[in-house]
């Protein structure tokens, strides 16, 4: 168990910084799932630029990876694309 003030501080901060991490990935893994799942070329059109938003943003404040954001939105416009 830690002994100082302040790393007992930080354990508190660590787990408040964990759980929003959590939420925000799980939001971004079911709108990309959902982007997956449709079939309507217009429909998945429509929803992609909030998704692509979604990915900038987390990539930005570190919740993911740039890298996984970028091959993220790479296959997700092929998906788009190759909808008929």
């Amino acid at each position: 168990m830690a002994n100082h003030k302040s790393s007992l501080k930080r354990i508190r901060q660590d787990k408040k910084k964990a759980l929003h991490n959590k939420y925000y990935a799980k939001t971004m893994r079911n709108a990309v799932r959902k982007l997956r799942s449709l079939t309507n070329k217009d429909e998945a059109a429509k929803l992609y630029p909030t998704v692509q938003k979604m990915l900038d943003k987390l990539a930005k404040t570190n919740i993911i990876h740039k890298n996984k954001a970028a091959n993220l939105k790479s296959s997700l416009a092929l998906h788009v694309n190759k909808l008929g």
